[in-house]
């Protein structure tokens, strides 16, 4: 797993992190309004976010990152629906960006998810060209 640039906040001032500890007491129930929108956060994510406030609330400095998904070749070909040696040449040839661990390979599962969108793509265009296609 990549790490991606984290996000360091400071800590809050002691009186807003009181307010926040008395706010949270008792309840896991959080409300994000989104351009004034309602959403129902996720189990995962609300569970996220209340960690992230109760950290606030104790006066602490958080440091917010993600990971992005890192498959191996296995993986990756299979999600794609390709052999396994055909994603190793495509990385070989940089078409498919690769990290190495040691000698093992790891793929970015979004730029596998480009890869398949680029292909769709190129099929779409591919039946727009074929004899009596169109309009």
């Amino acid at each position: 797993m990549a790490l991606i640039a984290p996000r360091i906040t400071g800590a809050l001032p002691s009186e807003d992190a009181e307010k926040l500890g008395r706010a949270l007491a008792g309840s896991d129930d959080i409300t994000v309004f989104v351009d004034g929108t309602v959403h129902r956060l996720p189990p995962q994510a609300r569970d996220a976010v209340v960690d992230l406030l109760h950290r606030f609330s104790r006066g602490d400095a958080v440091t917010v990152s993600s990971v992005e998904d890192m498959l191996t070749t296995s993986k990756a070909a299979e999600l794609a629906g390709i052999s396994h040696t055909y994603l190793r040449n495509m990385t070989d040839r940089g078409e498919i960006p690769v990290e190495y661990r040691g000698t093992h390979r790891r793929i970015p599962r979004a730029a596998i998810m480009a890869w398949l969108e680029g292909q769709k793509k190129s099929e779409l265009r591919e039946v727009g060209k074929a004899p009596g296609a169109g309009a």
